[in-house]
Protein backbone atom coordinates (compact mmCIF):
# COMPACT_ATOMS: atom_id res chain seq x y z
CA UNK A 1 0.00 0.00 0.00
CA UNK A 2 1.45 3.57 -0.89
CA UNK A 3 1.13 4.57 2.59
CA UNK A 4 3.65 1.80 3.22
CA UNK A 5 6.24 3.03 0.38
CA UNK A 6 9.11 4.69 2.01
CA UNK A 7 9.45 7.96 1.80
CA UNK A 8 13.28 7.81 1.00
CA UNK A 9 12.18 5.52 -1.52
CA UNK A 10 9.52 7.81 -3.60
CA UNK A 11 11.96 11.04 -2.94
CA UNK A 12 14.82 9.38 -4.30
CA UNK A 13 12.37 8.75 -7.96
CA UNK A 14 11.71 12.64 -8.06
CA UNK A 15 14.34 13.19 -10.52
CA UNK A 16 13.21 10.23 -12.79
CA UNK A 17 11.69 10.85 -16.24
CA UNK A 18 8.72 10.22 -16.34
CA UNK A 19 8.08 9.55 -12.31
CA UNK A 20 4.35 11.19 -11.09
CA UNK A 21 4.38 11.21 -7.59
CA UNK A 22 0.60 11.17 -7.45
CA UNK A 23 -0.09 8.84 -9.89
CA UNK A 24 2.40 6.34 -8.64
CA UNK A 25 1.22 6.11 -4.97
CA UNK A 26 -2.21 6.16 -6.39
CA UNK A 27 -1.57 2.95 -8.07
CA UNK A 28 0.29 0.97 -5.08
CA UNK A 29 -2.50 2.06 -2.60
CA UNK A 30 -5.22 0.97 -5.33
CA UNK A 31 -3.00 -2.70 -5.59
CA UNK A 32 -4.38 -3.81 -8.56
CA UNK A 33 -3.00 -7.35 -9.54
CA UNK A 34 -1.96 -7.32 -13.49
CA UNK A 35 -1.79 -11.49 -14.40
CA UNK A 36 -0.50 -12.18 -17.65
CA UNK A 37 0.55 -15.12 -20.01
CA UNK A 38 2.88 -15.81 -23.29
CA UNK A 39 1.30 -18.52 -25.46
CA UNK A 40 4.30 -21.54 -26.05
CA UNK A 41 3.38 -20.89 -30.19
CA UNK A 42 5.20 -24.07 -31.06
CA UNK A 43 2.65 -25.85 -29.16
CA UNK A 44 -0.48 -24.04 -29.45
CA UNK A 45 -1.29 -21.30 -32.17
CA UNK A 46 -4.40 -20.23 -30.54
CA UNK A 47 -5.54 -18.65 -27.10
CA UNK A 48 -5.51 -21.33 -24.20
CA UNK A 49 -9.06 -21.13 -22.42
CA UNK A 50 -7.32 -20.63 -18.72
CA UNK A 51 -9.72 -20.02 -16.63
CA UNK A 52 -12.53 -19.24 -18.71
CA UNK A 53 -11.41 -16.21 -19.60
CA UNK A 54 -11.28 -13.76 -22.46
CA UNK A 55 -7.84 -12.67 -23.17
CA UNK A 56 -6.39 -9.30 -24.10
CA UNK A 57 -3.00 -9.33 -26.12
CA UNK A 58 -0.06 -7.43 -24.40
CA UNK A 59 0.75 -4.90 -27.10
CA UNK A 60 4.67 -5.46 -27.50
CA UNK A 61 5.09 -9.19 -27.21
CA UNK A 62 3.04 -11.72 -29.82
CA UNK A 63 1.18 -14.68 -28.47
CA UNK A 64 1.26 -12.74 -24.90
CA UNK A 65 -2.34 -11.75 -23.52
CA UNK A 66 -3.65 -10.41 -20.16
CA UNK A 67 -6.16 -12.34 -17.88
CA UNK A 68 -8.97 -10.58 -16.10
CA UNK A 69 -8.33 -12.28 -13.54
CA UNK A 70 -5.58 -14.61 -11.75
CA UNK A 71 -6.94 -18.42 -12.28
CA UNK A 72 -5.46 -21.05 -9.74
CA UNK A 73 -2.79 -21.93 -12.76
CA UNK A 74 -2.49 -25.41 -10.55
CA UNK A 75 -5.37 -26.56 -11.37
CA UNK A 76 -4.78 -26.02 -14.87
CA UNK A 77 -3.21 -29.06 -17.40
CA UNK A 78 -2.13 -26.86 -20.30
CA UNK A 79 0.03 -24.72 -18.07
CA UNK A 80 1.74 -27.85 -16.76
CA UNK A 81 1.85 -29.33 -20.33
CA UNK A 82 3.90 -25.59 -20.95
CA UNK A 83 1.21 -24.36 -23.57
CA UNK A 84 1.74 -21.02 -21.84
CA UNK A 85 4.14 -19.30 -19.39
CA UNK A 86 2.69 -17.20 -16.37
CA UNK A 87 5.23 -14.03 -17.22
CA UNK A 88 5.27 -10.42 -15.79
CA UNK A 89 3.71 -7.92 -19.02
CA UNK A 90 6.34 -5.27 -18.85
CA UNK A 91 9.32 -8.24 -18.87
CA UNK A 92 7.76 -9.47 -22.20
CA UNK A 93 8.88 -6.28 -23.95
CA UNK A 94 12.49 -7.86 -24.47
CA UNK A 95 10.94 -9.52 -27.42
CA UNK A 96 9.68 -6.47 -28.71
CA UNK A 97 13.82 -5.01 -28.30
CA UNK A 98 14.67 -8.17 -30.06
CA UNK A 99 12.65 -8.14 -33.47
CA UNK A 100 14.12 -4.40 -33.24
CA UNK A 101 17.76 -5.01 -32.44
CA UNK A 102 18.53 -8.95 -33.24
CA UNK A 103 16.19 -8.68 -36.18
CA UNK A 104 15.48 -12.52 -37.93
CA UNK A 105 17.08 -15.01 -35.65
CA UNK A 106 19.75 -17.57 -37.44
CA UNK A 107 20.79 -19.50 -35.41
CA UNK A 108 22.50 -17.13 -32.64
CA UNK A 109 24.29 -18.30 -29.55
CA UNK A 110 22.30 -16.87 -26.54
CA UNK A 111 23.05 -16.41 -23.21
CA UNK A 112 20.43 -15.57 -19.89
CA UNK A 113 22.45 -15.25 -17.63
CA UNK A 114 20.46 -14.62 -14.46
CA UNK A 115 17.49 -16.74 -15.83
CA UNK A 116 15.10 -18.58 -13.06
CA UNK A 117 12.65 -19.30 -13.18
CA UNK A 118 12.93 -19.17 -16.88
CA UNK A 119 10.29 -16.43 -18.23
CA UNK A 120 12.93 -14.95 -20.19
CA UNK A 121 14.77 -18.13 -21.25
CA UNK A 122 11.66 -19.61 -22.91
CA UNK A 123 10.60 -16.23 -24.25
CA UNK A 124 14.71 -16.19 -25.96
CA UNK A 125 14.04 -20.24 -27.15
CA UNK A 126 11.34 -18.86 -28.67
CA UNK A 127 12.36 -16.08 -30.38
CA UNK A 128 15.72 -17.86 -31.13
CA UNK A 129 13.63 -20.77 -32.64
CA UNK A 130 17.08 -22.07 -34.53
CA UNK A 131 19.47 -20.55 -31.81
CA UNK A 132 20.65 -22.53 -28.78
CA UNK A 133 19.95 -20.38 -25.69
CA UNK A 134 22.12 -20.94 -22.25
CA UNK A 135 19.91 -20.41 -19.30
CA UNK A 136 21.92 -19.70 -16.33
CA UNK A 137 21.48 -19.55 -12.74
CA UNK A 138 23.93 -19.09 -10.18
CA UNK A 139 22.01 -20.48 -7.25
CA UNK A 140 21.71 -24.07 -7.63
CA UNK A 141 17.91 -24.32 -5.99
CA UNK A 142 16.48 -22.03 -8.49
CA UNK A 143 17.88 -23.88 -11.20
CA UNK A 144 15.87 -26.60 -9.96
CA UNK A 145 12.68 -24.66 -11.51
CA UNK A 146 14.60 -23.35 -14.49
CA UNK A 147 15.31 -27.09 -15.47
CA UNK A 148 11.39 -27.95 -14.99
CA UNK A 149 10.28 -24.67 -17.17
CA UNK A 150 12.38 -25.38 -19.90
CA UNK A 151 11.56 -29.17 -19.50
CA UNK A 152 7.95 -28.01 -20.35
CA UNK A 153 8.58 -25.73 -22.73
CA UNK A 154 9.83 -28.48 -24.74
CA UNK A 155 12.06 -26.61 -27.51
CA UNK A 156 14.81 -28.62 -27.40
CA UNK A 157 16.99 -25.65 -28.13
CA UNK A 158 18.14 -24.98 -24.10
CA UNK A 159 20.91 -25.87 -22.15
CA UNK A 160 20.59 -25.04 -18.23
CA UNK A 161 23.53 -24.45 -16.63
CA UNK A 162 24.40 -23.66 -12.80
CA UNK A 163 27.59 -21.13 -12.87
CA UNK A 164 28.85 -17.75 -11.47
CA UNK A 165 28.64 -15.16 -14.33
CA UNK A 166 32.84 -15.21 -14.37
CA UNK A 167 33.24 -18.76 -15.32
CA UNK A 168 31.98 -17.32 -18.96
CA UNK A 169 35.18 -15.88 -19.21
CA UNK A 170 36.32 -19.37 -20.53
CA UNK A 171 34.14 -18.73 -23.41
CA UNK A 172 35.64 -15.59 -25.17
CA UNK A 173 33.33 -13.84 -27.77
CA UNK A 174 30.74 -17.44 -28.31
CA UNK A 175 27.58 -15.33 -27.43
CA UNK A 176 25.78 -12.96 -30.32
CA UNK A 177 23.47 -12.32 -27.71
CA UNK A 178 23.30 -11.93 -23.81
CA UNK A 179 20.67 -10.67 -21.73
CA UNK A 180 21.40 -9.79 -18.10
CA UNK A 181 18.02 -9.17 -16.01
CA UNK A 182 20.20 -8.17 -13.09
CA UNK A 183 19.53 -8.81 -9.60
CA UNK A 184 18.51 -5.41 -7.79
CA UNK A 185 16.63 -3.83 -5.18
CA UNK A 186 13.30 -4.78 -6.55
CA UNK A 187 11.40 -2.19 -6.02
CA UNK A 188 9.52 -2.72 -9.39
CA UNK A 189 7.41 -5.11 -7.93
CA UNK A 190 6.12 -3.40 -4.36
CA UNK A 191 2.89 -3.57 -6.05
CA UNK A 192 2.83 -7.01 -6.73
CA UNK A 193 4.76 -8.26 -3.63
CA UNK A 194 4.32 -5.81 -1.07
CA UNK A 195 6.69 -7.64 1.37
CA UNK A 196 9.23 -6.78 -0.49
CA UNK A 197 8.81 -2.89 0.52
CA UNK A 198 10.58 -4.18 3.94
CA UNK A 199 13.80 -5.11 2.31
CA UNK A 200 14.00 -1.85 0.67
CA UNK A 201 16.99 0.62 1.79
CA UNK A 202 19.22 3.33 -0.23
CA UNK A 203 22.03 1.08 0.99
CA UNK A 204 20.80 -2.04 -0.26
CA UNK A 205 20.48 0.28 -3.91
CA UNK A 206 24.32 1.28 -4.00
CA UNK A 207 24.89 -2.50 -2.84
CA UNK A 208 22.82 -3.52 -6.11
CA UNK A 209 24.64 -1.22 -8.23
CA UNK A 210 27.71 -2.65 -7.42
CA UNK A 211 26.95 -6.49 -7.76
CA UNK A 212 25.39 -5.15 -11.44
CA UNK A 213 28.83 -3.78 -12.38
CA UNK A 214 30.49 -7.15 -10.70
CA UNK A 215 28.02 -9.03 -12.91
CA UNK A 216 28.50 -7.10 -15.96
CA UNK A 217 32.25 -7.10 -15.57
CA UNK A 218 32.97 -10.91 -15.48
CA UNK A 219 30.42 -11.43 -18.40
CA UNK A 220 31.16 -8.69 -20.58
CA UNK A 221 34.45 -10.89 -22.34
CA UNK A 222 31.88 -13.81 -23.58
CA UNK A 223 29.96 -11.42 -25.59
CA UNK A 224 31.29 -11.36 -29.46
CA UNK A 225 32.41 -8.51 -31.33
CA UNK A 226 28.97 -6.83 -32.96
CA UNK A 227 26.70 -8.98 -30.37
CA UNK A 228 23.84 -7.43 -28.73
CA UNK A 229 24.07 -7.10 -24.75
CA UNK A 230 20.16 -6.12 -23.11
CA UNK A 231 20.52 -5.05 -19.48
CA UNK A 232 17.71 -5.09 -17.70
CA UNK A 233 16.10 -5.01 -13.49
CA UNK A 234 12.62 -4.70 -12.03
CA UNK A 235 14.06 -1.59 -10.19
CA UNK A 236 12.99 2.00 -10.17
CA UNK A 237 16.83 3.61 -9.12
CA UNK A 238 19.02 5.45 -11.13
CA UNK A 239 21.59 4.03 -9.38
CA UNK A 240 20.55 0.40 -10.68
CA UNK A 241 19.35 1.81 -14.36
CA UNK A 242 20.66 4.91 -16.19
CA UNK A 243 24.02 5.07 -13.92
CA UNK A 244 24.50 1.52 -14.97
CA UNK A 245 24.39 2.50 -18.93
CA UNK A 246 26.70 5.43 -18.46
CA UNK A 247 29.03 2.92 -16.65
CA UNK A 248 28.68 0.02 -18.94
CA UNK A 249 29.79 2.86 -22.31
CA UNK A 250 32.64 4.07 -20.17
CA UNK A 251 33.89 1.37 -19.33
CA UNK A 252 33.24 -0.97 -22.52
CA UNK A 253 33.25 -0.36 -26.03
CA UNK A 254 29.45 -0.65 -26.75
CA UNK A 255 27.07 1.63 -28.78
CA UNK A 256 23.29 2.13 -27.63
CA UNK A 257 20.58 0.64 -29.69
CA UNK A 258 17.21 2.56 -29.13
CA UNK A 259 14.40 1.16 -30.05
CA UNK A 260 10.63 2.70 -31.38
CA UNK A 261 7.78 2.49 -28.64
CA UNK A 262 4.44 3.12 -30.08
CA UNK A 263 2.87 6.07 -27.86
CA UNK A 264 -0.42 4.51 -26.41
CA UNK A 265 2.28 1.63 -24.71
CA UNK A 266 2.93 4.19 -21.98
CA UNK A 267 6.78 3.11 -21.68
CA UNK A 268 8.65 5.90 -20.65
CA UNK A 269 11.66 6.70 -23.26
CA UNK A 270 14.92 8.11 -21.53
CA UNK A 271 18.47 9.01 -21.96
CA UNK A 272 21.60 7.98 -19.54
CA UNK A 273 22.75 11.65 -17.62
CA UNK A 274 26.17 11.57 -19.55
CA UNK A 275 26.40 9.20 -22.70
CA UNK A 276 22.62 9.67 -23.64
CA UNK A 277 22.06 5.96 -23.63
CA UNK A 278 18.57 4.78 -24.35
CA UNK A 279 16.96 2.82 -21.98
CA UNK A 280 12.92 2.62 -20.88
CA UNK A 281 11.20 2.87 -17.84
CA UNK A 282 7.58 1.17 -17.37
CA UNK A 283 5.66 2.59 -14.41
CA UNK A 284 2.53 0.76 -13.14
CA UNK A 285 0.37 4.16 -13.67
CA UNK A 286 1.55 4.45 -17.41
CA UNK A 287 1.53 0.86 -18.15
CA UNK A 288 -0.36 -1.91 -17.75
CA UNK A 289 2.38 -4.47 -16.01
CA UNK A 290 4.93 -4.13 -13.14
CA UNK A 291 8.14 -1.78 -12.86
CA UNK A 292 10.55 -2.60 -15.57
CA UNK A 293 13.93 -1.25 -16.94
CA UNK A 294 15.68 -2.26 -20.17
CA UNK A 295 18.34 -0.90 -22.21
CA UNK A 296 20.00 -2.59 -25.50
CA UNK A 297 23.88 -2.16 -26.70
CA UNK A 298 26.05 -3.85 -29.22
CA UNK A 299 29.59 -4.32 -28.73
CA UNK A 300 32.15 -2.82 -31.20
CA UNK A 301 35.87 -4.49 -29.83
CA UNK A 302 37.19 -7.87 -30.16
CA UNK A 303 36.97 -10.02 -27.74
CA UNK A 304 40.11 -12.10 -27.67
CA UNK A 305 40.75 -15.52 -26.93
CA UNK A 306 39.59 -18.78 -28.65
CA UNK A 307 36.72 -21.47 -27.57
CA UNK A 308 38.75 -24.64 -27.65
CA UNK A 309 37.04 -28.56 -27.11
CA UNK A 310 39.37 -31.07 -25.90
CA UNK A 311 39.25 -34.13 -27.01
CA UNK A 312 38.80 -36.02 -24.08
CA UNK A 313 35.25 -33.57 -23.42
CA UNK A 314 34.18 -34.77 -26.85
CA UNK A 315 30.33 -36.36 -26.15
CA UNK A 316 29.85 -39.81 -25.91
CA UNK A 317 27.58 -40.75 -29.14
CA UNK A 318 24.92 -43.48 -28.81
CA UNK A 319 25.66 -46.66 -30.29
CA UNK A 320 23.99 -47.36 -34.32
CA UNK A 321 21.56 -50.30 -31.56
CA UNK A 322 20.55 -47.67 -29.82
CA UNK A 323 19.75 -45.00 -32.33
CA UNK A 324 17.23 -47.31 -33.99
CA UNK A 325 15.26 -48.13 -30.89
CA UNK A 326 15.61 -44.34 -30.09
CA UNK A 327 13.88 -43.16 -33.79
CA UNK A 328 11.15 -44.89 -33.56
CA UNK A 329 9.22 -42.63 -30.87
CA UNK A 330 11.03 -39.97 -32.57
CA UNK A 331 8.98 -37.89 -35.36
CA UNK A 332 12.33 -37.48 -37.21
CA UNK A 333 15.59 -38.52 -35.91
CA UNK A 334 17.38 -36.71 -39.12
CA UNK A 335 19.84 -33.40 -38.14
CA UNK A 336 19.83 -35.03 -34.44
CA UNK A 337 22.71 -36.00 -32.82
CA UNK A 338 22.43 -38.79 -29.77
CA UNK A 339 24.71 -38.84 -27.46
CA UNK A 340 24.77 -40.69 -23.75
CA UNK A 341 25.10 -39.18 -19.86
CA UNK A 342 25.23 -41.82 -17.86
CA UNK A 343 22.85 -44.18 -18.90
CA UNK A 344 20.87 -41.41 -20.26
CA UNK A 345 20.47 -40.93 -24.13
CA UNK A 346 20.31 -37.02 -25.30
CA UNK A 347 19.27 -35.43 -28.51
CA UNK A 348 20.81 -32.15 -29.39
CA UNK A 349 20.50 -30.27 -33.08
CA UNK A 350 23.07 -32.07 -34.73
CA UNK A 351 24.43 -28.08 -35.48
CA UNK A 352 25.11 -27.98 -31.66
CA UNK A 353 27.12 -30.78 -31.09
CA UNK A 354 30.56 -28.94 -30.65
CA UNK A 355 28.92 -25.90 -29.03
CA UNK A 356 26.93 -28.70 -26.30
CA UNK A 357 30.75 -30.51 -25.93
CA UNK A 358 32.47 -26.78 -25.61
CA UNK A 359 29.64 -25.88 -22.90
CA UNK A 360 30.22 -29.14 -21.05
CA UNK A 361 34.07 -28.67 -20.54
CA UNK A 362 33.39 -25.04 -19.47
CA UNK A 363 30.23 -25.14 -17.45
CA UNK A 364 28.28 -27.31 -14.80
CA UNK A 365 25.27 -27.95 -17.26
CA UNK A 366 21.85 -29.20 -15.27
CA UNK A 367 20.12 -29.72 -18.28
CA UNK A 368 21.04 -30.00 -22.60
CA UNK A 369 18.23 -30.62 -25.65
CA UNK A 370 16.11 -33.18 -25.07
CA UNK A 371 16.35 -36.36 -22.51
CA UNK A 372 15.33 -39.69 -24.52
CA UNK A 373 15.10 -42.35 -21.95
CA UNK A 374 16.91 -44.72 -21.16
CA UNK A 375 17.84 -48.54 -22.69
CA UNK A 376 16.72 -51.20 -20.37
CA UNK A 377 16.93 -55.03 -21.82
CA UNK A 378 15.48 -54.35 -25.32
CA UNK A 379 13.07 -51.43 -24.23
CA UNK A 380 13.19 -47.66 -24.19
CA UNK A 381 12.12 -46.24 -20.79
CA UNK A 382 11.25 -43.10 -21.88
CA UNK A 383 11.94 -39.76 -19.94
CA UNK A 384 9.39 -37.28 -19.46
CA UNK A 385 11.13 -34.22 -21.44
CA UNK A 386 10.31 -36.46 -24.53
CA UNK A 387 7.00 -36.29 -24.09
CA UNK A 388 6.77 -32.56 -23.52
CA UNK A 389 8.98 -32.21 -25.86
CA UNK A 390 8.96 -30.92 -30.07
CA UNK A 391 10.88 -34.28 -30.72
CA UNK A 392 8.42 -37.07 -29.80
CA UNK A 393 6.35 -38.81 -32.51
CA UNK A 394 2.99 -37.39 -32.84
CA UNK A 395 1.36 -41.06 -33.80
CA UNK A 396 2.57 -42.83 -30.53
CA UNK A 397 0.06 -44.99 -28.39
CA UNK A 398 -2.05 -41.68 -26.25
CA UNK A 399 -5.18 -42.02 -24.26
CA UNK A 400 -6.88 -38.28 -23.55
CA UNK A 401 -7.47 -37.64 -20.34
CA UNK A 402 -10.80 -35.39 -18.99
CA UNK A 403 -9.59 -32.32 -16.68
CA UNK A 404 -10.32 -34.39 -13.70
CA UNK A 405 -9.08 -37.52 -14.77
CA UNK A 406 -5.75 -35.30 -15.84
CA UNK A 407 -5.65 -33.60 -12.42
CA UNK A 408 -5.37 -37.00 -10.85
CA UNK A 409 -2.68 -38.26 -13.24
CA UNK A 410 -0.75 -34.68 -12.51
CA UNK A 411 -0.69 -35.64 -8.98
CA UNK A 412 0.77 -39.09 -9.67
CA UNK A 413 -2.72 -41.23 -8.72
CA UNK A 414 -4.07 -44.09 -10.52
CA UNK A 415 -6.74 -43.51 -12.72
CA UNK A 416 -9.21 -45.67 -14.55
CA UNK A 417 -7.68 -46.33 -18.12
CA UNK A 418 -10.81 -48.49 -18.71
CA UNK A 419 -10.07 -50.80 -22.15
CA UNK A 420 -7.21 -48.79 -22.62
CA UNK A 421 -4.39 -50.65 -25.02
CA UNK A 422 -1.47 -51.72 -23.13
CA UNK A 423 1.50 -50.57 -23.20
CA UNK A 424 3.72 -47.07 -22.80
CA UNK A 425 1.40 -44.48 -23.59
CA UNK A 426 0.93 -40.68 -23.76
CA UNK A 427 -1.24 -39.10 -21.34
CA UNK A 428 -2.97 -36.12 -23.51
CA UNK A 429 -5.49 -33.12 -22.39
CA UNK A 430 -6.79 -31.46 -25.40
CA UNK A 431 -4.31 -32.98 -27.24
CA UNK A 432 -1.37 -32.04 -25.65
CA UNK A 433 0.98 -33.97 -24.16
CA UNK A 434 1.43 -34.56 -20.02
CA UNK A 435 3.55 -37.23 -19.51
CA UNK A 436 3.98 -41.00 -19.81
CA UNK A 437 2.16 -43.79 -18.66
CA UNK A 438 2.78 -47.36 -19.51
CA UNK A 439 -0.93 -49.15 -18.79
CA UNK A 440 -0.64 -53.33 -17.52
CA UNK A 441 -3.37 -55.52 -17.30
CA UNK A 442 -6.04 -54.01 -14.60
CA UNK A 443 -3.75 -51.42 -13.89
CA UNK A 444 -1.63 -48.12 -14.65
CA UNK A 445 2.03 -47.14 -14.15
CA UNK A 446 2.16 -43.24 -13.69
CA UNK A 447 5.66 -42.03 -14.55
CA UNK A 448 4.95 -38.05 -13.99
CA UNK A 449 7.68 -36.98 -11.97
CA UNK A 450 7.45 -37.29 -8.28
CA UNK A 451 9.11 -33.76 -7.53
CA UNK A 452 6.39 -32.20 -10.14
CA UNK A 453 3.55 -33.51 -8.87
CA UNK A 454 0.22 -31.48 -7.85
CA UNK A 455 0.19 -32.17 -3.54
CA UNK A 456 -2.72 -30.04 -3.32
CA UNK A 457 -6.74 -31.42 -3.80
Amino acid sequence: MAENLPIAFVNSLEHCAGFDRTAFEAVHKAGEKVTSVRLNTAKTQVPANIGGQELSPVPWCPGAYYLAQRPSFTFDPLFHAGTYYVQEASSMFLWSVLSQVAGEPGGERVLDLCAAPGGKSTLLASYFHNGLVVANEVIRTRSNVLVENSTKWGTGNMVVTNNDPSHFQALPGYFDVMVVDAPCSGSGLFRKDPEAISEWSEDNVTLCSQRQQRILADVYPALKEGGLLIYSTCSYSSEEDEEILDWLMKEFALESCPVTLQPDWGIVPVSSPEKKAAGYRFYPDKVKGEGFFIAAFRKKEHSSGTVFVKKNTLLSPATKQEAVMVAGWLQQSEGLFLFKQKETIIAVQEKWRDDIAALQQTLHIRKAGVAIGEIKGKDLVPDHALALSLLVKKDLQVWEFSKENALQYLRRKDVDMGEAPKGWTLARYEGVNLGWMKVLPGRMNNYYPVEWRILKD
